[in-house]
């Protein structure tokens, strides 16, 4: 494990896999670390394929720094793992994700267009009822608290997505970070980066235009979510398909109700909402080996996956 300080902070990052394969960068969704359950089971699936593979701690999450700037918090971080990779003599990467790790490389891609060679997206967020839930899990919580309570009310903010208390007990300079950056500047980056959690009718994804998806132009794999997965629905990723122009939309490698499964898991303490991520690292290999990855995607009259 490794530290790089970007933008003047600290972001935590390591490889797994040889040192001489295709470079992949993994990201998960929320504000969970790389160690989070499922992430590393996931990169050492794709590395035993013969990748080597990245993964970090974006800012909020994990032992990295924190950090807020940006026109949203997925902005923030493509820019910090342009800088990163740059400090780091990376040129070209996979870049895969899913859930708002979807999000934060579909961004990374937009931003970085020289760098992405592959893109691999799954869990993607959209509609009304995801979006608008994002709002409340990351930022209108944040606003309340600090307009009543100051910084330091923020500083004993948790969070069932990972919480500022749980980044402060990881890295405890973050307490010093968040006062240094103080309440008025903290609600003015929190205001912005609501913007991209308000449904707009021309953004299939939060903070992303509908246009932009076509200047995506490398390879890129959609895997289907869950028929019932209300947190990721199926026609988010229909329509970020449909917007890519050769990409790619398959089956799901996982059970139908994997997602709510695993948040029943978690809930019960056995087992957590990413496990069944594995399943996706030998089909994600061969879509970078230019091989056939999983089934093709359909879909019925009724707007479901059917085949």
């Amino acid at each position: 494990m490794a530290e790089t300080e970007v933008n003047g902070g600290i972001v935590v990052h390591e490889f797994i896999g040889p040192e001489d394969g295709q470079v992949v960068v993994l990201t998960p969704g929320g504000r969970f670390s790389k160690e989070f359950p499922g992430v590393r089971e996931m990169a050492e699936g794709i590395a035993a394929g013969g990748k080597r593979v990245l993964l970090w701690d974006r800012p909020n999450c994990g032992n990295s720094d924190i950090q807020l700037y940006g026109q949203s918090e997925s902005h923030m971080r493509a820019e910090t793992l342009g800088v990163l990779l740059e400090k780091l003599g990376i040129e070209k990467v996979a870049k895969f994700g899913g859930s708002g790790g979807a999000r934060d490389s579909i961004v990374f891609a937009l931003m970085y267009p020289e760098k992405v060679t592959h893109l691999a997206l799954w869990n993607i967020v959209g509609g009304n009822f995801s979006t608008m839930s994002l709002a409340g899990v990351y930022i209108l919580n944040e606003i309340r608290t600090v307009r009543a309570k100051g910084i330091e009310g923020i500083l004993q903010l948790g969070g069932a997505a990972g919480g500022w208390t749980d980044l402060i007990a990881a890295n405890p300079r973050n307490a010093d970070r968040l006062r240094a950056l103080g309440a008025e500047e903290f609600e003015r980056v929190m205001t912005r980066w609501l913007d991209a959690f308000i449904p707009k009718p021309n953004e299939a994804i939060p903070g992303v235009a509908d246009y932009q998806f076509g200047e995506i132009t490398v390879p890129t794999l959609v895997i289907r979510p869950g028929v019932n997965d209300i947190d990721h629905p199926p026609t988010t990723s229909f329509r970020v398909h449909s917007m890519i122009k050769g990409s790619r939309l398959i089956e799901p490698p996982w059970p139908e109700d994997a997602w709510e499964a695993g948040g029943a898991a978690r809930e019960a303490g056995t087992g957590n909402i990413f496990d069944s991520w594995v399943l996706a690292s030998p089909i994600l290999v061969d879509f970078l080996d230019g091989k056939e990855a999983g089934t093709a995607t359909t879909v019925a009259w009724n707007g479901r996956p059917g085949a």
